[in-house]
């Protein structure tokens, strides 16, 4: 008698390995993939930004969870970097490279999630093309201003990890009653760290499912009523109604943690750009796309090794044009997610493309959660047909393939380049040996100098007024300026490098605190120390 249990039996067993084999490469692929980020994010120096939020999160472990005292940015990374520094720092103390290592697993999260997303629930070689388009669009960093936007200082990048969270559990998880439920609470949480969360994932996700539920009521000529069809959209509904409410409580949020003696954050700017200025915008946000898939390059010169691998990215930013204009063909029959991922990407394209936030290259940070939602989104679109259509199959995937190689020696190519030192670090070295406390100057050379040292050094961010210096500005613990509690002793004067002005406020210092005792030198620093406590000469904002 034929054994026909065993071919199955056999099969049966595979499955599990085959389970634990494709997890081992997912493993390992972030893995590689976080080696390659923090060696791209030593690239770049830590300056007073990555320092701040580095500085807050060592005063949450130390017992001041809600930041009292200190004075925030409109964005305060409350919940989203914060925490992930508080791990870092668990791990490695307080140091610059705290910076670096959380830049590098924000990155390789967003990679990771975005690729995730861009698979679905497909199987085969299909979910290896979606996989592969992916995170090929991601491997994007190109050049000093791609690598400062996405893997240097928090900033937008870090709030498309929760989003993207957010969004593989619609994807993945049935119509179950907790999921609305779960899905409000993430963005709420999201959106005390970002209000970016409001454009990027509020309201795309209202007007998808509501869009999706009426939609499904619309139809007439059933037996049943409007009403009893819009119920059974009570999902949509529910996504929709969990997201506005959200909304509300991510608002809120921040205001109830200020009234129990928490942060203050200072308010978004919600001015609306002029027409005429919204016109001359628009170069300048194509340019910030280019630059968020690594393919701004003009005004690179032509013919060199750099340009051509930057170059080698237009493809990345076609794939992921392509995949919006698919998405936006098929939106009337498409998935829930992919329509949600299309929305957030108009949403927060259109709204900075009307605001006031449109300030140069390295304003793209604002729409950065872009990224990943278009690389997803090409994985999603293109994936079939490219492996359905058989020119597609055996052209077009071998061509995309030799352009993911290039890709991968482009980022070998940057990750080559030497460390960095931070910046201010001839400052910090030549407190550290002098040993002279605490001391004043602009912000770029105030907290970076405190991280960097490990805090054996340290400077506080002043602004000058009326001609005086006074306390004033963001990132700052009002603790640092109490005489009664600490004390300054120096200021630094430094006439700031491209990019990052400096503190060159003479005549105000001298009018605010006298004579210096003694002037030093150093490099292009100039140091100015007092036998007083500085503090107690300086203006203080009414509280």
């Amino acid at each position: 008698m034929l054994d026909t249990a065993g071919p199955r039996a056999s099969a049966t067993g595979a499955a599990p390995l085959r389970r634990w084999l494709v997890t081992a490469a997912w493993v390992a692929a972030a893995l590689a993939g976080f080696a390659a980020y923090l060696r791209l994010a030593r690239t770049r120096p830590v300056n007073s930004d990555g320092a701040s939020q580095a500085l807050q999160a060592w005063d949450m472990l130390h017992g001041n969870a809600l930041l009292h005292g200190w004075t925030l940015t409109d964005v305060s990374f409350y919940t989203t970097e914060l925490p992930e520094y508080m791990l870092v720092e668990l791990a490695r103390g307080l140091g610059q490279d705290v910076v670096h290592v959380a830049a590098a697993l924000t990155y390789t999260l967003a990679v990771l999630f975005a690729a995730l997303l861009a698979k679905g629930t497909a199987t085969g070689r299909e979910a290896a093309v979606r996989v592969a388009l992916a995170a090929g669009i991601m491997l994007a960093p190109q050049l000093v201003a791609g690598t400062n936007v996405l893997i240097s200082s928090p900033d937008h990048i870090g709030t498309s990890v929760p989003l993207l969270a957010v969004w593989l559990i619609l994807d993945r998880a049935r119509p179950r009653w907790y999921v609305p439920v779960i899905t409000s609470l993430l963005l709420a949480v999201a959106q005390i760290g970002d209000t970016l969360v409001v454009f990027a994932g509020v309201v795309p996700l209202i007007l998808v499912c509501g869009f999706r539920a009426i939609r499904g009521a619309a139809p007439a000529g059933q037996p049943r009523s409007f009403r009893a069809r819009l119920a059974a959209q009570w999902y949509d509904l529910a996504l929709a109604g969990g997201a506005a409410v959200a909304g509300v409580a991510g608002q809120l949020a921040p205001r109830v943690i200020h009234a129990v003696g928490g942060y203050t954050v200072h308010p978004v700017n919600t001015q609306v750009a002029p027409l005429g200025e919204i016109i001359k915008n628009l170069p300048v946000i194509g340019r910030g796309l280019l630059l968020l898939t690594g393919a701004d390059f003009i005004g690179l010169p032509a013919g060199t090794t750099t340009t051509l691998f930057v170059m080698l990215h237009a493809a990345g930013a076609a794939l992921a044009a392509c995949g919006i204009a698919v998405a936006a063909w098929r939106f009337f029959r498409d998935d829930r997610v992919s329509q949600v991922l299309l929305a957030a990407i108009v949403v927060n394209v259109a709204v900075f493309a009307v605001s006031a936030h449109v300030a140069g290259l390295p304003s793209a940070r604002e729409i950065a959660p872009v990224l990943p939602f278009a690389a997803a989104l090409a994985g999603r679109e293109l994936a079939r047909p490219l492996t359905s259509v058989a020119f597609a199959r055996r052209v077009v995937l071998p061509v995309l393939g030799v352009v993911l190689a290039g890709y991968l020696v482009g980022l070998g190519l940057e990750i080559s380049k030497p460390s960095v030192p931070p910046q201010a670090s001839q400052l910090t070295s030549w407190l550290e040996r002098h040993h002279l406390g605490t001391g004043l100057s602009g912000y770029w050379e105030a907290n970076v100098v405190t991280l960097t040292s490990g805090g054996r050094a340290a400077v506080r961010l002043v602004e000058t007024d009326g001609g005086r210096v006074i306390q004033r500005g963001s990132n700052l613990n009002a603790a640092w300026y109490d005489p009664a509690r600490s004390s300054a002793d120096f200021v630094v004067l430094f006439p700031g490098i491209d990019g990052f002005p400096g503190f060159t406020s003479r005549k105000e210092v001298l009018a605010t605190f006298g004579k210096p005792a003694r002037t030093y030198h150093v490099g292009r620093y100039t140091i100015l120390y007092w036998h007083k406590n500085l503090l107690t000469d300086l203006r203080r904002p009414p509280s």
